[in-house]
């Protein structure tokens, strides 16, 4: 069974960093694209940044010049590093994969910018 796992979340402060890291598991193909998403409190779920296979990258606007998303494809696993973190960056991240025919979601990572 397929299962994407993220680490990295934690409590940072406002202007501060943190490196988010999904790894999937139980996998012999290769994602089509993958990426981050987070939902803050009271929020809908919004798109961060992905990075389909072959193609560019896309980001949020809110998080442009910030965040860079990356992505080694042979291990299946992305990262997010997240720089000049500010309190509306608090949500819970959650790592997204898809390939053909199929869409998958990790459980999240919470991520707290204190300020």
């Amino acid at each position: 069974q397929v299962q994407l796992v993220e680490s990295g979340g934690g409590l940072v402060q406002a202007g501060g960093s943190l490196r988010l890291s999904c790894a999937a598991s139980g996998i012999s193909f290769r994602f089509r694209a993958m990426g981050w998403y987070r939902q803050a409190p009271g929020k809908q779920r919004e798109l961060v940044a992905t990075m389909p296979t072959g193609g560019s990258t896309n980001y949020a606007d809110s998080v442009k010049g910030r965040f860079t998303i990356d992505r080694d494809i042979v291990k299946n696993t992305v990262y997010l590093q997240m720089n000049s973190l500010k309190v509306e960056d608090t949500a819970v991240y959650y790592c997204h994969a898809v390939r053909f025919g199929e869409t998958f979601w990790g459980q999240g990572t919470q991520v707290t910018v204190s300020s």
